[in-house]
């Protein structure tokens, strides 16, 4: 089960799709250099080649474990986050005010890609605590991030994310967690909380729950909700873990995958609080953690992908049997060489490298946001939060798709745990349900993203990718071809957008039973255009002299994507503008 960093593809990416040319020129990352942050990815992916993926298939056999309130972990992940820590993957790209190392978000998405594939349940730690790091970078008080920030950033601490309740789901208005002001400034915390990832266990010296919670006197529903910090131990006066707060973790769950990753039923019983902010303000804050960790999930996605698509292409170059189809061989041949089985692993090749693509250049945006031109960060903010939905949504369910693939490629023995590939499939199976599943990540393209800038930023997207229709125009064979699929997708596009926006303010149900459709329609769009601008790179790169295997393989994969997958976008307009009637009407 050996797992190879894809640094080659992750550097292509970051500098031919990130927007590497402005975001490397922003004051933030002046003095960092593409060869600083190769060299810092290829030591994190021989660091997880050789201490973390070793970890998976016993970690998955044994899964966590509840022992009086302790949780244990399989045998070697607290040694390997002892590692993780010394050597301070946490702070890749967290800011050098708190002792991260300041490289820019593709870095640290390329990063998340490397540790959740080498193995998925180790990785989703240190994913959530970098959702902690940024929602108390942009909403704690000063205090607060002193106090907490330097040992989240080092991984000494860990965070999670404490959002719902057995009686609310992902309905979080329904949250009835209460918190109690205290004389000293300070909450007292008390209610449940189910499927807290890494919400109890011992590799970190200490765990900062973020939590939503009611103050007396909130209004019901989202907007009477407030955020808390609560340690599990309460730091003393030195800053360090004192005592343990009122915090218990009184079961696991038993998981259908990434099964050494404890999700934990975390009892508050008048545990110590700090507030994060205005009171009834605790959903906007809390957002700030849900869209880093949605980003995160969708780049989840990429890993256990690229994971799945790397060990299903090894077994087809050294699996031998039938002979060849054309009758150009008299012996068996490597099935790598049977047409189907190289359309299932070209398939994985694009979904995976598609997936990457758009993750890159999504966090080239996030960071023009949030550090770019004063007069410049309203629009890459707005198109940002455009693709994050896209990333989570269309990266996580495609992670699935590859995942099968992957099981397919080995035949029946895909289907035997042993050779671990079935492991792949049972963890992308949560991808698309945790940090809000398909159709929350839909509603929220659909809802917030789209309608309501009344389809600007979308409609900015769509001429985003007409002008790289353009720029194919001028090229051979290979960018002609793609640019007339990336045209149609782009109208397939433009047609849904215009009928969801004229339907949804007379009839809402028949807009969103298209929403996922249209989340997956965009999503292949977005995908397909960043593997357009990834052949236009290519290419050029090939007209200064440079000729390589590499280069020759982004442009068939482009090709491909654009020939095998991007058509589905007429399939998903035809549901979007045609579908809704059947859906609607038929008796369940």
């Amino acid at each position: 089960m050996l797992y190879t960093a894809p640094i080659d593809d992750i550097m292509f990416d970051l500098e031919h799709l990130s927007g590497w040319s402005e975001v490397g020129a922003l004051p933030r990352y002046a003095g960092v250099e593409l060869e600083d942050i190769r060299a810092a990815l290829e030591a994190c992916g021989r660091f997880c080649s050789e201490v973390v993926a070793p970890l998976g298939v016993a970690g998955d056999e044994a899964g966590a474990h509840l022992d009086a309130g302790r949780v244990s972990l399989p045998e070697g992940y607290a040694a390997a986050y002892g590692q993780f820590v010394e050597m301070g993957w946490q702070s890749l790209a967290h800011g050098p005010e708190h002792g991260g190392m300041g490289l820019p978000r593709a870095a640290g998405a390329a990063a998340t890609e490397i540790v959740n594939a080498a193995d998925t349940s180790f990785g989703l730690c240190p994913l959530l605590t970098d959702g902690a790091i940024d929602a108390l970078t942009k909403n704690g008080s000063p205090a607060q991030k002193a106090l907490y920030l330097e040992k989240l950033v080092s991984g000494q601490w860990s965070g999670t994310m404490n959002l719902t309740e057995p009686q609310a789901g992902s309905d979080l208005g329904r949250i009835r967690c209460r918190a109690e002001p205290g004389a000293d400034g300070s909450y007292a915390i008390s209610g449940t909380k189910i499927f807290i990832t890494y919400g109890e266990h011992e590799l970190s010296e200490n765990i900062i729950h973020l939590v939503l919670a009611r103050t007396p006197g909130a209004p019901e529903g989202p907007k009477g909700l407030s955020l808390f910090v609560v340690p599990k131990f309460l730091p003393d006066a030195a800053g360090n873990p004192g005592r343990r707060n009122a915090v218990t973790c009184s079961g696991l769950e038993h998981k259908l995958g990434v099964r050494a990753s404890p999700t934990a039923v975390l009892n508050f019983e008048g545990a110590t609080g700090y507030l994060v902010g205005e009171e009834m303000r605790g959903l906007p804050y809390m957002f700030v953690m849900m869209s880093t960790a949605r980003f995160a999930v969708g780049v989840q996605g990429v890993a256990v992908a690229d994971r799945a698509h790397q060990h299903a292409l090894a077994y087809a170059e050294e699996r031998v049997q039938g002979r060849a189809v054309d009758g150009s061989s008299a012996e068996a041949v490597a099935i790598a060489r049977h047409p189907d089985v190289r359309r299932m692993l070209l398939r994985m090749r694009a979904l995976t490298e598609g997936g990457r693509a758009l993750a890159m250049a999504t966090a080239g945006w996030l960071d023009l946001a949030e550090h770019g031109a004063e007069t410049e960060r309203a629009a890459a903010g707005a198109m940002a939060e455009f693709l994050v939905p896209l990333v989570k949504g269309f990266a996580s369910e495609r992670a699935v798709e590859v995942a099968s693939l992957g099981v397919q490629v080995h035949g029946g023995m895909g289907f035997i745990e042993e050779t671990g590939v079935a492991r792949f499939y049972r963890d992308a199976r949560i991808l698309p349900i945790y940090e809000g599943t398909t159709a929350i990540q839909a509603n929220d393209l659909l809802g917030r993203k789209v309608q309501r800038d009344g389809g600007a930023t979308a409609r900015r997207f769509a001429a985003l990718v007409r002008e790289t229709v353009a720029a194919l125009r001028g090229g051979d064979m290979a960018a002609q071809a793609v640019a007339g699929r990336l045209e149609r997708a782009a109208a397939d596009f433009e047609a849904s957008l215009a009928h969801l926006l004229e339907t949804a303010p007379a009839d809402a149900n028949a807009a969103y039973a298209g929403s996922v459709p249209f989340l997956m329609l965009t999503g292949n769009l977005a995908v397909g255009w960043q593997l357009a601008r990834s052949l236009l790179a290519a290419a050029a790169r090939q007209a200064a002299g440079e000729d390589s295997a590499f280069l020759r393989r982004k442009i068939a994969t482009a090709r491909f994507f654009a020939e095998h997958v991007l058509i589905d976008s007429a399939a998903e307009r035809l549901r979007i503008i045609e579908g809704a009637p059947s859906l609607l009407e038929a008796d369940l």
